[in-house]
């Protein structure tokens, strides 16, 4: 947890500190959503079989922008999100555990695009594990694996709600105990626990109203590298949130990933949730 708390703080410290100029002609925006998901069902004498059991998720979602449209504009974001489950008398799994970072810079200049900086980071909160193992078995943890991601090109945003970006990427991937990420199976004699790539990186945001208590909201990231343009890394997250009164919404999310390195396979995670939203600020 102390490890989580310094990357939080050093990012946010080098965001605040690395976009100080002309903040009198545009005004930052700070804003802070978070929410609580529970379910819980409990049995006692129940002849009709049954167990019981409660999950819970916790989710955060921060944001600190500066928007200008004749000036540099910036745009900061952490997205955090962590479950665990419970079933009869089982021992707590964790079924959510997330955690992205994300920086954007970009300077109008009055084109059709505008140039862009971007830096983000990917990893996980907590231990993950390998349920179908018996026992249990650790695949990753807090940036075990840890990716980072630098981006310059160019980035459109003059289609209502929807911007996309597009550029030059240098991905690190940082491992310790879980080599299989980072380690490259042509060099058999030696294991990597640092992987750089470099290639081209797509970042396209959607964020929609569909009424009036109900919004819609997407990212896909495309990732490849130079020496295999045939191969490109997926994720393409989504969420409908339908606020139902001021603290209770109903959330549907659906996460796509596809990462050669990891597995061969597309990994799809969905989730239906009711839950308290407190919006902080």
């Amino acid at each position: 947890m102390k490890k989580v708390l310094f990357i939080l703080l050093a990012y946010l410290s080098i965001a605040t500190t690395a976009q100080t100029a002309d903040t009198t002609k545009s005004q930052w925006v700070p804003s802070f959503v978070t929410s609580l998901g529970l379910n819980q069902i409990a049995f006692s004498n129940w002849v009709k079989g049954g167990e019981s059991s409660i999950a819970w998720t916790v989710m955060g979602n921060f944001h600190y922008d500066k928007i200008s449209t004749t000036e540099w504009s910036f745009k900061n974001s952490i997205k955090a999100a962590y479950g665990r489950t419970k079933i009869g008398s089982g021992v707590y799994r964790t079924t959510d555990n997330d955690l992205y970072l994300e920086n954007v810079a970009s300077y109008n200049l009055g084109w059709a695009v505008s140039p862009f900086i971007s830096n983000s980071i990917r990893t996980q909160l907590a231990s993950g594990f390998d349920y179908n193992a018996a026992p249990e078995k650790e695949i990753a943890n807090f940036f075990d694996p840890g990716y980072i991601t630098q981006t310059i090109g160019f980035t459109y945003d003059k289609y209502q709600n929807v911007v996309t970006r597009l550029g030059l990427g240098f991905q690190e991937i940082i491992t310790n105990k879980f080599t299989q990420y980072s380690d490259d199976p042509t060099t058999k004699n030696v294991v990597e626990k640092f992987r750089i790539e470099t290639g081209i990186e797509s970042v396209t945001d959607a964020d929609i109203k569909l009424d009036d208590n109900i919004i819609y909201k997407s990212k896909l990231r495309l990732f490849s590298q130079f020496k295999s343009l045939d191969v490109w890394d997926v994720r393409w997250d989504n969420i409908i949130a339908a606020k139902i009164t001021k603290y209770i919404s109903v959330n549907f999310s659906f996460l796509l990933i596809y990462e050669k390195a990891q597995t061969l396979r597309t990994q799809i995670k969905e989730g239906l949730q009711v839950g308290f939203v407190y919006t902080v600020f």
